[in-house]
């Protein structure tokens, strides 16, 4: 629940820095910043937008030489009076600091809470709010780029658009239900017909980017099996560029999987080490060899890695596979098989190609199209997939010729769905949890 009160909260990490920042929002920061600040002037004459020199004073101590920027409402980023206080980095300084504004008439901030004001005062809709956790958490150029973008609005224009035509269909419709003696001619109905399926269109194009927003946010699922002892470990201590997987020429060895994740060319990647697939009667090594199955069926590229010292040619690779023979330097025949990247894991022969063939196999449209709206999350794929099933009842009812009531109540439902992912239509209930996810000082 929204309280026009003022808060506070640590914007920088706690612990030794060059510098530690500290923001206040609401009607009273300025006056509760200016209850400990001691400059050549109070606080509260200078202008807005000015930087102001001077010591922070708790109990007739100076804790610390600052710098405070002052923000008036509605031109900060909360759409509040907001003030931030740079000081020297220090957990014992910064917390001095942090409690005197406390002391001074804030409170402490809730995760999330000066993002949750920006939207609440109309500084950004709920895609950007959610973007800006998505910048901080970003885990390659890739992910910080599309967070970036939607930042900027782009994925809420496009909702946005999607509702004012949904809504101009409701409107259309509307008419109809004003003046039920006129009904649907034919020609009104193919009109609310084209714009319900230009709607429903353009929400399916939108549903199609939600694994590259998945991949974005969480990385590309890239599975390393194969059978033991061929170097599965062997490589996953490559790509990474340390030991964190135990290497031994005994076979079983790994018996779980092993999750890590890298950085290849910008793009975040979940790679998983899984244990060797062979005919075993050991428990553990059975439950090792079903949870490699079960990776398996969820990667978005797999990794099969051969022992070139006892190659035999496998069945054919699944579509998302890439083959790769390890061991080249034990290669004993005229010709490397066809289709395969050559490695040596020990001294790290092939790597770059492996690399280039996991990327062109990842497929990662999302680099090449960041012109569009892309890279929705969970909850957007549930409403826009609500949506889609709201408007294509609503296609039926125009199809079967039903009352235009019936109709209308599809697409109020659908308007409802779509309102959501820009928080048009909200919930308490899913704003805290949107907002809970968020550090505390954002």
């Amino acid at each position: 629940m929204y309280r026009a009160d003022t808060i506070a909260a640590m914007s920088t990490p706690f612990g030794e820095g060059a510098v530690a920042m500290i923001r206040v929002s609401g009607p009273k920061a300025v006056e509760a910043v200016g209850k400990i600040f001691r400059g050549r002037r109070p606080l509260s004459y200078h202008p807005a937008g000015r930087v102001v020199f001077g010591h922070i004073v708790v109990e007739e101590s100076v804790v610390d030489e600052v710098l405070v920027s002052l923000f008036r409402a509605p031109r900060s980023y909360t759409g509040e009076d907001v003030v931030e206080i740079s000081g020297h980095g220090g957990v014992v300084v910064a917390q001095s600091v942090l409690r005197g504004v406390l002391d001074a008439g804030a409170r402490m901030a809730e995760p999330g809470e000066f993002t949750q004001r920006a939207f609440l005062n109309g500084k950004m809709d709920l895609t950007q709010a959610e973007a800006v956790m998505d910048l901080i958490s970003a885990r390659g150029e890739a992910s910080a780029r599309a967070a970036a973008a939607q930042l900027q609005g782009r994925l809420g224009r496009v909702v946005e658009k999607l509702r004012e035509d949904t809504l101009a269909a409701l409107a259309h419709l509307e008419a109809f239900i004003d003046f039920p003696e006129e009904g649907i001619d034919a020609e009104s109905g193919k009109v609310l017909l084209d714009r319900v399926e230009g709607v429903s269109s353009r929400v399916t194009r939108l549903l199609g980017t939600a694994d590259e927003g998945r991949m974005l946010r969480e990385g590309v699922r890239l599975v390393i099996y194969g059978e033991p002892n061929v170097g599965k470990s062997s490589l996953l201590n490559l790509l990474l560029g340390y030991d964190r997987a135990m290497v031994s020429s005994i076979p079983g060895t790994t018996r779980d999987t092993i999750e890590e994740s890298l950085t290849l060319r910008g793009i975040p990647f979940r790679v998983i080490d899984t244990a060797g697939l062979r005919e075993s009667a050991d428990p553990l090594e059975l439950e090792g060899m079903r949870r490699t199955r079960q990776h398996l069926q969820q990667a978005d590229v797999a990794i099969r890695v051969m022992d070139a010292s006892a190659w035999t040619d496998p069945e054919s690779p699944l579509s998302r596979e890439i083959r790769v023979l390890n061991k080249v330097d034990l290669w004993k025949g005229d010709r490397l098989p066809y289709g395969v990247v050559a490695m040596c894991c020990l001294d790290g022969r092939g790597l770059e190609d492996l690399v280039a063939a996991v990327i062109e196999k990842a497929d990662f449209k999302v680099l090449e199209r960041f012109e569009e709206a892309v890279a929705i999350n969970a909850r957007h794929q549930h409403c826009l997939r609500a949506a889609l099933d709201f408007l294509g009842e609503a296609r039926c009812s125009l199809e079967r010729g039903d009352a235009p009531e019936i109709t209308a109540l599809e697409l109020r439902s659908a308007l409802a769905a779509i309102g959501e992912i820009v928080g048009v239509v909200d919930t308490e209930e899913v704003l805290g949890k949107i907002f809970s996810t968020f550090c505390i000082g954002k």
